[in-house]
């Protein structure tokens, strides 16, 4: 059976679902529950679907992005809604939701920095690498954020993809952020920066280093940056995984290498964890101290200390989850409690908000089908609440809430696309809540708060 409930028996046609959230985990979830004879309304805050995908991928990896061909073929199937616009606890209530549908699954992600807790953290300067990721893809909400990149040195916290991304990203020229969907502002402030070296520094060592080997070999290809590796982080380094080995590889070629004078630099620190960002009106500087690793391969500081200029830090140390009004949440780990996928009173999650920010795109394939077929089994013989997407729409009109139908974002995704055609770019983004709703055919205007 398709979208992955291959256990299930097709269930009563009927049980209606709500699913909160439109990224890889919603439309997942989306897919597996059509897959198993629901009819699905997903909700979306923003009025455009895809996630990370269309907000957090780097725009020079279009690749990935591709993804969203096959969220488009779940939005095709008969039963399926898009209600973008919409955010649970401002326009609707969770206990709405819980008249409305038979079921609800939060798809909401980790929509939050994890914060390092140190000195100097909010100085104007430092910012989570979150804020500039959706600032260069275009988010609506950060377009009003400006990032001061004069400076000669950046310095980017974090040794995972995101981190890597950051990096990558500060470090590329015109020519290759030019065929590429970031926004025009950002194309302009990245190349026009005076960001001579960009470090990325990580609390533990190259083998616990948690990006993958391509966004690793990805540094070394770029035009404009030379990558530089100290010899002395590799020493003793054992490869804990594939991954890990492949990475350890990577990193001893880079090691060798010599620079050979490109106008950009991306150095690659171990060991080294940030315990102050430096500065009085903003950021001048970061200190960092010197780690070892025990046995469970945890970072130890060893009180040895350096202090680096810089004038830009972005902070990549992890992500949480946000608490919905009226939905359980676990303050500590950043999740809504669940039992795989189960919450209970007809409340599922899927995707970060489930198990926490880990994995890549696809891990989110299974993680989705396990919360529907434990769905599906629970719902296949109880009642139907009997609701429509008419008393849906009924409700949010009552409301004054401006939904976006996916008519409405398909019209925002070709007005786009039709934009960057002449330039050779896949798209050129429409980046304020005016620009989008406009777009997709509803009042210019956010919904009432």
């Amino acid at each position: 059976m398709a979208g992955g409930a291959r256990s299930i028996d097709r269930v009563n046609d009927g049980l209606r679902v709500a699913v909160v959230g439109s990224g890889p985990a919603g439309f997942y979830a989306a897919g597996a529950l059509l897959a198993g004879g629901a009819e699905v309304d997903m909700l979306e805050r923003l009025p455009t679907p895809w996630g990370l995908v269309r907000l957090g991928v780097a725009p020079d990896h279009p690749k990935i992005k591709s993804v969203s061909r096959a969220f488009e073929k779940i939005a095709a199937q008969e039963g399926f809604r898009f209600l973008g616009n919409v955010e649970v606890g401002r326009d609707i209530e969770h206990d709405e939701l819980l008249e409305l549908y038979d079921a609800v699954v939060y798809a909401v992600g980790a929509q939050t920095d994890r914060r390092m807790g140190i000195p100097g953290e909010d100085l104007p300067g430092s910012s989570p690498a979150t804020e500039f990721v959706a600032w260069y893809n275009g988010h609506p909400d950060f377009q009003h954020l400006q990032f001061d990149l004069s400076g000669k040195r950046a310095v980017v916290i974090g040794n995972g993809n995101v981190a890597v991304d950051v990096a990558r990203m500060l470090a590329l020229t015109k020519e290759e952020l030019d065929p590429t969907d970031t926004t025009e502002p950002a194309i302009e402030a990245i190349a026009n920066s005076g960001i001579e070296e960009i470090v990325m520094v990580g609390r533990r060592g190259p083998a616990q280093a948690a990006f993958t080997t391509p966004e690793l070999i990805e540094l070394g290809e770029l035009a404009g940056a030379d990558v530089v590796v100290d010899a002395a982080d590799l020493e003793g380094a054992e490869p804990k995984d594939t991954n890990s080995e492949r990475n350890l590889e990577v990193l001893r070629e880079y090691a060798q290498r010599v620079p050979t004078g490109k106008p950009r630099r991306i150095v690659l620190r171990f060991f080294r964890s940030p315990t102050a960002i430096l500065g009085d009106d903003r950021v001048t500087g970061i200190e960092l101290v010197r780690n070892v690793l025990d046995e469970d391969e945890r970072a130890v500081p060893t009180g040895e200390t350096e202090t680096l200029d810089c004038s830009v830090v972005f902070r990549s140390v992890g992500y949480r989850g946000v608490a919905l009004p009226g939905v359980p949440f676990d303050e500590s780990r950043g999740t809504i409690p669940n039992e795989g996928g189960r919450v209970g009173d007809g409340v599922y999650v899927a995707g970060w908000i489930k198990r926490g920010p880990t994995g890549v795109i696809g891990t989110n394939k299974k993680d989705a089908t396990e919360t529907v077929e434990l769905l599906l089994a629970d719902l296949n013989d109880a009642p139907r609440r009997g609701r429509t997407f008419d008393d849906v729409e009924a409700l949010l009109r009552e409301k004054n809430v401006k939904h976006v139908l996916y008519e409405g974002w398909t019209a925002i995704d070709e007005r786009e696309r039709t934009a960057g055609e002449p330039l050779g770019r896949p798209r050129v983004k429409l980046c304020t809540w005016e620009e989008l709703l406009e777009a997709a055919g509803v009042a210019a205007e956010r919904n009432p708060t």
